[in-house]
């Protein structure tokens, strides 16, 4: 598919999901640092994708947007020993921008069966970073079909204060957000990853 055709669809998608109507003029300003990084032609498939549009850290807190997220037509649920959600944040840096991208985004099911610890070096090998939460849903607002039984995904790059590793799976068949412990492994979950963050002072 064409990237300036996708760019669009996915900021029709936020904006109908409920995030801010300005954010259709954000992710305009990305199609040329886009464009330099993948070219023209682009792929957003449930593995993995060429970007994906991520409205900033300041746009929404994660709780309030857990519930925009959509399976089969049923919205997501947040796990509810996962209150404090909203004090976790990024371990790496995050533009502050409305709207920014992801880019070459992988689900990381190549790491199921993987301690989130672990996975964490693999990525960091591999010269890339883990998803953030707010990054990890905004890829399942893209590619909703991302969500997929047994092979879910760790958004590592968001911590809190403890050993808590916050993870995005399928629970009564609807997306859901909750937590496992960094040095525990799951064969069901996966470390979702990208190559790098652009923005529109990229280009």
């Amino acid at each position: 598919m064409l990237l300036d055709d996708e760019l669009a669809r996915q900021a029709e998608v936020l904006v109908g999901l409920g995030y801010p109507d300005h954010l259709r003029a954000e992710a305009k300003a990305l199609l040329d640092p886009l464009r330099d990084r993948l070219g023209d032609e682009v792929a957003s498939e449930p593995a993995h994708a060429s970007f994906v549009l991520v409205p900033g850290p300041s746009v929404l807190p994660v709780s309030q947007r857990v519930p925009m997220l959509r399976l089969a037509g049923r919205a997501g649920t947040l796990s509810a020993h996962f209150a404090d959600v909203d004090t976790f944040g990024p371990v790496v840096e995050v533009p502050h921008d409305p709207v920014y991208a992801v880019v070459r985004v992988e689900r990381g099911e190549d790491l199921c069966g993987v301690s989130p610890a672990d996975a964490a070096t693999s990525i960091a090998g591999r010269g890339r970073t883990m998803l953030t939460m707010e990054e990890g849903i905004a890829f399942l607002h893209a590619v909703p079909a991302a969500l997929e039984k047994n092979k879910c995904f760790h958004t590592g790059a968001s911590r809190g204060s403890d050993r808590r590793v916050p993870a995005l799976w399928i629970s009564a068949r609807a997306p859901h957000l909750g937590w496992c412990w960094e040095h525990n492994h799951h064969t069901w979950l996966g470390v979702a990853s990208a190559e790098n963050r652009v923005t529109r002072a990229s280009a």
